[in-house]
Protein backbone atom coordinates (compact mmCIF):
# COMPACT_ATOMS: atom_id res chain seq x y z
CA UNK A 1 0.00 0.00 0.00
CA UNK A 2 1.04 3.24 -0.70
CA UNK A 3 -0.36 5.82 1.62
CA UNK A 4 -2.18 8.94 -0.52
CA UNK A 5 -4.90 11.28 0.80
CA UNK A 6 -8.08 9.50 1.05
CA UNK A 7 -8.29 5.96 0.23
CA UNK A 8 -5.69 3.88 -1.37
CA UNK A 9 -5.32 0.57 -3.13
CA UNK A 10 -2.46 -1.20 -4.42
CA UNK A 11 -3.41 -2.45 -7.86
CA UNK A 12 -2.31 -6.10 -8.35
CA UNK A 13 -0.21 -7.43 -10.49
CA UNK A 14 -1.29 -9.74 -13.81
CA UNK A 15 -2.37 -13.25 -12.60
CA UNK A 16 -3.30 -16.37 -14.71
CA UNK A 17 -7.02 -17.76 -15.20
CA UNK A 18 -5.88 -21.44 -14.10
CA UNK A 19 -9.03 -22.90 -15.98
CA UNK A 20 -7.53 -23.48 -19.54
CA UNK A 21 -9.85 -25.23 -22.64
CA UNK A 22 -12.90 -24.90 -20.15
CA UNK A 23 -16.62 -24.25 -21.88
CA UNK A 24 -18.28 -21.14 -20.39
CA UNK A 25 -16.10 -18.40 -18.36
CA UNK A 26 -17.05 -15.63 -16.55
CA UNK A 27 -13.32 -14.43 -17.37
CA UNK A 28 -13.11 -11.41 -19.23
CA UNK A 29 -16.67 -10.12 -18.22
CA UNK A 30 -17.86 -8.18 -15.02
CA UNK A 31 -21.24 -9.09 -13.43
CA UNK A 32 -23.67 -7.19 -11.34
CA UNK A 33 -26.40 -8.91 -8.50
CA UNK A 34 -29.68 -9.55 -8.85
CA UNK A 35 -30.91 -11.51 -6.13
CA UNK A 36 -29.04 -12.96 -2.54
CA UNK A 37 -30.55 -15.61 -0.77
CA UNK A 38 -29.48 -16.89 2.26
CA UNK A 39 -30.84 -20.39 3.63
CA UNK A 40 -32.89 -20.32 1.17
CA UNK A 41 -34.40 -16.82 1.92
CA UNK A 42 -34.01 -13.91 0.31
CA UNK A 43 -31.39 -11.62 1.65
CA UNK A 44 -31.58 -7.82 1.16
CA UNK A 45 -28.28 -6.01 0.78
CA UNK A 46 -28.02 -2.14 2.08
CA UNK A 47 -30.13 0.45 0.31
CA UNK A 48 -28.43 1.31 -3.43
CA UNK A 49 -25.70 -1.36 -3.55
CA UNK A 50 -25.63 -4.21 -5.28
CA UNK A 51 -22.31 -6.75 -5.64
CA UNK A 52 -20.14 -6.38 -8.44
CA UNK A 53 -17.72 -8.73 -9.74
CA UNK A 54 -15.36 -8.17 -12.35
CA UNK A 55 -13.12 -11.61 -14.28
CA UNK A 56 -10.27 -9.95 -15.80
CA UNK A 57 -8.32 -11.23 -18.45
CA UNK A 58 -5.20 -11.28 -16.73
CA UNK A 59 -6.54 -13.36 -13.82
CA UNK A 60 -8.36 -11.24 -10.95
CA UNK A 61 -11.18 -11.04 -9.15
CA UNK A 62 -11.97 -7.07 -8.55
CA UNK A 63 -15.19 -7.11 -6.68
CA UNK A 64 -17.59 -5.19 -4.33
CA UNK A 65 -20.36 -4.53 -2.80
CA UNK A 66 -21.46 -1.22 -2.92
CA UNK A 67 -18.36 0.72 -1.03
CA UNK A 68 -14.76 -0.64 -0.88
CA UNK A 69 -12.99 -2.34 -3.79
CA UNK A 70 -10.89 -5.58 -3.21
CA UNK A 71 -8.90 -7.58 -5.23
CA UNK A 72 -6.60 -10.51 -5.62
CA UNK A 73 -5.45 -13.38 -8.78
CA UNK A 74 -7.68 -15.60 -8.63
CA UNK A 75 -8.59 -19.17 -10.36
CA UNK A 76 -11.62 -20.52 -11.82
CA UNK A 77 -10.99 -24.12 -12.31
CA UNK A 78 -13.06 -26.80 -11.25
CA UNK A 79 -16.10 -24.40 -10.93
CA UNK A 80 -14.63 -22.95 -7.71
CA UNK A 81 -13.26 -19.52 -6.98
CA UNK A 82 -10.09 -19.65 -5.45
CA UNK A 83 -8.17 -16.82 -4.46
CA UNK A 84 -4.64 -17.11 -5.11
CA UNK A 85 -2.99 -14.92 -2.61
CA UNK A 86 -4.47 -11.86 0.01
CA UNK A 87 -7.20 -9.81 -0.92
CA UNK A 88 -5.74 -6.06 -1.20
CA UNK A 89 -8.85 -3.13 -0.23
CA UNK A 90 -9.54 0.06 -0.09
CA UNK A 91 -10.17 1.50 3.43
CA UNK A 92 -12.69 3.70 2.73
CA UNK A 93 -14.89 4.68 5.48
CA UNK A 94 -18.46 3.39 4.97
CA UNK A 95 -21.92 3.17 6.43
CA UNK A 96 -22.63 0.58 9.16
CA UNK A 97 -24.40 -1.33 6.76
CA UNK A 98 -22.26 -0.86 3.98
CA UNK A 99 -18.78 -1.55 5.69
CA UNK A 100 -20.60 -5.44 7.33
CA UNK A 101 -21.46 -5.67 3.54
CA UNK A 102 -17.79 -5.45 2.12
CA UNK A 103 -16.73 -7.94 5.33
CA UNK A 104 -19.48 -10.18 4.05
CA UNK A 105 -18.64 -10.28 0.26
CA UNK A 106 -14.93 -11.02 1.46
CA UNK A 107 -16.29 -14.15 3.35
CA UNK A 108 -18.31 -14.93 0.39
CA UNK A 109 -15.31 -15.27 -2.04
CA UNK A 110 -12.57 -16.33 0.46
CA UNK A 111 -14.57 -19.61 1.15
CA UNK A 112 -13.43 -21.05 -2.19
CA UNK A 113 -17.53 -20.66 -3.95
CA UNK A 114 -18.85 -22.25 -6.63
CA UNK A 115 -19.58 -21.04 -9.73
CA UNK A 116 -22.12 -21.66 -12.59
CA UNK A 117 -22.34 -20.09 -15.40
CA UNK A 118 -25.53 -20.55 -17.55
CA UNK A 119 -25.24 -17.87 -20.68
CA UNK A 120 -24.99 -14.41 -19.47
CA UNK A 121 -26.28 -15.32 -15.43
CA UNK A 122 -23.73 -16.41 -13.03
CA UNK A 123 -24.62 -17.65 -9.33
CA UNK A 124 -22.13 -17.97 -6.72
CA UNK A 125 -22.36 -20.58 -3.94
CA UNK A 126 -20.42 -20.56 -0.93
CA UNK A 127 -22.38 -23.01 2.03
CA UNK A 128 -26.36 -21.48 1.84
CA UNK A 129 -25.53 -18.57 0.52
CA UNK A 130 -25.96 -18.25 -3.36
CA UNK A 131 -25.53 -14.48 -5.07
CA UNK A 132 -27.13 -14.65 -8.61
CA UNK A 133 -25.81 -11.91 -10.80
CA UNK A 134 -26.47 -11.18 -14.48
CA UNK A 135 -23.22 -9.19 -17.17
CA UNK A 136 -23.10 -6.39 -16.60
CA UNK A 137 -23.56 -4.93 -20.31
CA UNK A 138 -27.20 -6.85 -19.70
CA UNK A 139 -27.83 -4.74 -16.54
CA UNK A 140 -26.15 -1.79 -16.83
CA UNK A 141 -25.11 -1.02 -20.40
CA UNK A 142 -22.46 1.40 -21.35
CA UNK A 143 -23.65 5.19 -21.04
CA UNK A 144 -23.03 7.54 -23.67
CA UNK A 145 -19.96 9.42 -22.86
CA UNK A 146 -21.22 12.61 -23.99
CA UNK A 147 -24.31 14.57 -22.16
CA UNK A 148 -23.67 12.49 -19.18
CA UNK A 149 -22.26 14.50 -15.77
CA UNK A 150 -19.46 12.58 -14.91
CA UNK A 151 -18.40 12.77 -11.00
CA UNK A 152 -14.75 12.27 -9.91
CA UNK A 153 -14.21 8.82 -8.06
CA UNK A 154 -10.41 7.84 -8.08
CA UNK A 155 -7.32 9.04 -8.86
CA UNK A 156 -4.67 6.99 -10.24
CA UNK A 157 -1.01 7.42 -9.65
CA UNK A 158 0.81 4.99 -10.75
CA UNK A 159 -0.25 1.78 -9.33
CA UNK A 160 -2.04 2.92 -6.71
CA UNK A 161 -6.17 4.25 -6.67
CA UNK A 162 -7.10 7.32 -4.18
CA UNK A 163 -10.51 8.30 -3.28
CA UNK A 164 -10.97 11.80 -1.39
CA UNK A 165 -14.04 12.44 0.84
CA UNK A 166 -15.56 14.96 -1.00
CA UNK A 167 -14.56 14.32 -4.78
CA UNK A 168 -18.11 13.33 -5.96
CA UNK A 169 -18.53 17.12 -5.65
CA UNK A 170 -15.81 17.44 -8.83
CA UNK A 171 -17.19 16.44 -12.16
CA UNK A 172 -17.11 16.67 -15.72
CA UNK A 173 -19.59 16.72 -19.04
CA UNK A 174 -18.44 15.95 -22.62
CA UNK A 175 -20.23 17.70 -25.01
CA UNK A 176 -18.63 17.43 -28.72
CA UNK A 177 -15.72 19.37 -28.79
CA UNK A 178 -16.35 20.98 -25.26
CA UNK A 179 -15.73 20.18 -21.43
CA UNK A 180 -17.33 21.74 -18.93
CA UNK A 181 -17.01 20.98 -15.20
CA UNK A 182 -16.52 22.11 -11.24
CA UNK A 183 -13.36 21.32 -9.63
CA UNK A 184 -15.60 21.52 -6.14
CA UNK A 185 -14.57 24.60 -5.99
CA UNK A 186 -14.02 26.69 -9.00
CA UNK A 187 -15.94 25.59 -12.44
CA UNK A 188 -14.10 25.25 -15.55
CA UNK A 189 -14.18 25.07 -19.45
CA UNK A 190 -11.96 24.21 -22.57
CA UNK A 191 -11.94 22.17 -25.58
CA UNK A 192 -11.39 18.56 -25.97
CA UNK A 193 -10.14 16.85 -29.09
CA UNK A 194 -11.22 13.44 -30.01
CA UNK A 195 -9.66 10.39 -32.19
CA UNK A 196 -10.34 6.49 -31.51
CA UNK A 197 -9.98 5.62 -27.86
CA UNK A 198 -8.21 8.76 -27.23
CA UNK A 199 -9.10 12.72 -25.75
CA UNK A 200 -7.09 15.55 -26.03
CA UNK A 201 -7.56 18.70 -23.65
CA UNK A 202 -6.94 21.67 -24.57
CA UNK A 203 -6.24 24.43 -21.96
CA UNK A 204 -9.21 24.73 -19.11
CA UNK A 205 -10.71 28.01 -18.32
CA UNK A 206 -11.39 28.04 -14.53
CA UNK A 207 -13.52 30.86 -12.42
CA UNK A 208 -10.90 32.08 -9.51
CA UNK A 209 -12.29 31.44 -6.27
CA UNK A 210 -10.01 30.92 -3.56
CA UNK A 211 -9.46 27.15 -2.50
CA UNK A 212 -7.71 25.79 0.63
CA UNK A 213 -7.38 22.53 2.12
CA UNK A 214 -8.55 19.07 1.02
CA UNK A 215 -10.87 20.79 -1.95
CA UNK A 216 -7.34 22.77 -3.21
CA UNK A 217 -5.30 19.18 -3.45
CA UNK A 218 -8.37 17.98 -5.40
CA UNK A 219 -8.36 20.84 -7.81
CA UNK A 220 -4.88 20.51 -8.10
CA UNK A 221 -5.09 16.86 -8.99
CA UNK A 222 -8.02 17.46 -11.28
CA UNK A 223 -6.42 19.82 -13.33
CA UNK A 224 -3.25 17.86 -13.98
CA UNK A 225 -5.21 15.18 -14.73
CA UNK A 226 -7.30 16.81 -17.60
CA UNK A 227 -4.15 17.75 -20.07
CA UNK A 228 -3.43 16.83 -23.13
CA UNK A 229 -3.59 13.30 -25.11
CA UNK A 230 -4.80 10.36 -22.82
CA UNK A 231 -7.08 7.28 -23.93
CA UNK A 232 -10.81 7.00 -22.43
CA UNK A 233 -13.25 3.45 -21.84
CA UNK A 234 -16.85 3.81 -20.76
CA UNK A 235 -17.39 0.71 -18.89
CA UNK A 236 -21.10 0.97 -17.49
CA UNK A 237 -21.63 4.40 -14.97
CA UNK A 238 -17.82 4.24 -15.25
CA UNK A 239 -15.80 6.82 -17.63
CA UNK A 240 -11.92 5.61 -17.04
CA UNK A 241 -9.18 8.38 -18.29
CA UNK A 242 -5.86 7.23 -18.53
CA UNK A 243 -2.36 8.84 -19.32
CA UNK A 244 1.03 8.36 -18.53
CA UNK A 245 1.85 7.76 -14.99
CA UNK A 246 -1.83 6.91 -13.75
CA UNK A 247 -5.68 8.73 -14.40
CA UNK A 248 -8.58 9.41 -13.49
CA UNK A 249 -11.84 7.43 -12.58
CA UNK A 250 -15.65 8.82 -12.83
CA UNK A 251 -18.92 7.33 -12.01
CA UNK A 252 -22.30 8.56 -13.67
CA UNK A 253 -24.59 10.80 -11.85
CA UNK A 254 -27.95 9.98 -11.67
Amino acid sequence: MIALAGTVLLLAGCGQNSDPGAGASPVGKTFLSTSVSEDGKPKQLAPKTRVRLQFTDDGRLVADAGCNSMQTTVSTKDGKLTLNGELASTAMGCPGPQQGQDQWLAGIISAKPTWKLDGSKLDVTAGSTTISLTDREIVEPDLAIDGTKWALSSVITGEAASHQAGSEKAWITLNGERVTGSTGCNDFQGTVARSTGKLTFGELATTRRACAGEPAALESQLLKGLKGEMTYEVDGSTLKLRFSGGGLDFTAVR
